[in-house]
């Protein structure tokens, strides 16, 4: 009888090797590589099969000298995949909430202790530190331009210590030949 490329059969493991296992189907026999065997890392193949085991495999290719490569992993059920609901959250109002006082203005205090978190966890290494911080409150007579002079003047700043750190290691590297 012909197998059929994509097609499902029920077969028997024969031989197991390093690189995957050999399995009889109506009378052939084909092979299973390893990346075929189970839906997660396989290791050991000897872990998911045994000889003489009954196994589901599918026909994924059959080349022009006989060779059967078969798979048990496309024979399974797809395994289902968790759905996120993105529509589940409600919607909070920008002018209400925890981090807002009476008027919609953001309450400062709480801002203050959130950079703070932020900087405990960037000293110990655990997260970068952020390009431009005001921990300041805004105030109101600040405008855009000097909002923008500001953090021009910080980027500049980083910029030039990055480019001595660069040429630092550049010279380094040259001198160790």
């Amino acid at each position: 009888m012909q197998l059929e490329i994509g097609r499902i059969y029920q077969g028997k493991v024969t031989e197991i090797t390093k690189f995957g296992a050999f399995v009889e189907v109506e009378g052939k026999t084909g092979m299973v590589h390893i990346s075929e065997i189970a839906n997660t890392y396989v290791n050991e193949i000897k872990d998911h099969l045994k000889i003489g085991q009954e196994v589901k495999v599918k026909v994924i290719n059959i080349t022009e000298e006989g060779k059967i490569s078969l798979s048990i992993k496309k024979a399974l059920p797809k395994p289902e995949r968790p759905q996120k609901n993105f529509g589940d959250k409600p919607k909070r109002d920008r002018s209400d909430g925890p981090d807002s006082n009476f008027n919609g203005k953001k309450n400062f205090s709480k801002e203050r202790s959130k950079n703070q978190d932020f900087r405990q966890k960037a000293m110990a290494g655990n997260v970068p530190p952020p390009l431009f911080d005001d921990i300041e409150p805004k105030k109101t007579d600040s405008n855009f331009e000097d909002m923008l002079s500001r953090f021009k003047q910080a980027s500049e700043e980083k910029f030039s210590d990055l480019k001595k750190i660069n040429d630092n290691k550049r010279r380094t590297g040259a001198r160790r030949r």
